[in-house]
């Protein structure tokens, strides 16, 4: 990384099971602070509920599930402002949104995607397991099957939105659509490919460190709450 002078702090909110548009506000509050200066660079982590997320770009054929499948497996399709198609999320995926100011790192998008694919490569390299990119796709594949999304939205410099890593989720859900739009490749998962049920608070852990480490953040702290200005004034009060 660049501009090596300037101090950078990170800050973790783990936000656990949270439903996708609750999470879309939180990452909304954070990018509000983060853009006045009010907050470090914050990485949230979380699954969510069973959802379907439709970028900008996503065409709504790549959503095979009908009215009823959706109703009987509790699925919830939402369209959202990120780059990028359909994807799937759900329990057993961990969801990563950094909501960093790319104005420190001197770093472009592309740049900001490669970084972000490092970040999973490196934690596949953990588990033993080959992991990498493919020419013109984003995310992180093993094999060609993908193990990781990743989808962004970049606005005065600041990120939002981010990464789906599967661990453990039910891949079957992906059945429902399309994933990415990507008709001749198949979803993989860390549980999948090693044969072992992982530790969710332990993968966490690891993904902290190579993200701290690969985006060399000199401090890493852990916050439990998002405290808006309302708050902050009624608190005072």
């Amino acid at each position: 990384m660049e501009n090596q002078s300037i101090s950078r702090s990170l800050q973790i909110l783990d936000a656990g099971l949270l439903e996708y548009h609750s999470a879309w506000d939180l990452q909304r509050q954070i990018f509000a602070r983060v853009l006045e200066g009010s907050q470090n660079d914050t990485l949230v982590l979380l699954e969510h509920p069973h959802t379907y997320t439709l970028g900008k770009t996503a065409d709504r054929q790549n959503l095979l599930a009908d009215d009823i499948y959706l109703a009987q497996n509790k699925i919830r399709v939402v369209d959202i402002d990120r780059g990028g198609d359909i994807t799937y999320h759900g329990p057993g995926q961990l969801v990563g949104y950094p909501i960093i100011d790319l104005r420190k790192w001197k770093l472009d998008s592309h740049k900001y995607l490669r970084a972000l694919e490092e970040v999973l490569i490196a934690f596949c390299r953990e588990f033993s397991l080959e992991a990498g990119r493919i020419e013109g796709l984003t995310g992180v594949w093993i094999k060609q099957k993908k193990i990781a999304a990743i989808g962004i939205k970049i606005s005065r410099w600041i990120t939002m939105h981010g990464f789906a890593l599967n661990i453990a989720p039910d891949l079957n859900y992906f059945g429902g659509i399309i994933p990415c739009g990507i008709k001749d490749k198949d979803v993989t998962s860390l549980q999948l490919e090693t044969g072992i049920m992982h530790d969710m608070k332990l993968v966490k852990e690891k993904i902290i460190n190579i993200f701290s480490d690969v985006f060399e953040y000199d401090s890493v702290s852990t916050i439990e709450r998002i405290i808006t200005h309302e708050q902050e004034l009624k608190e005072a009060n």
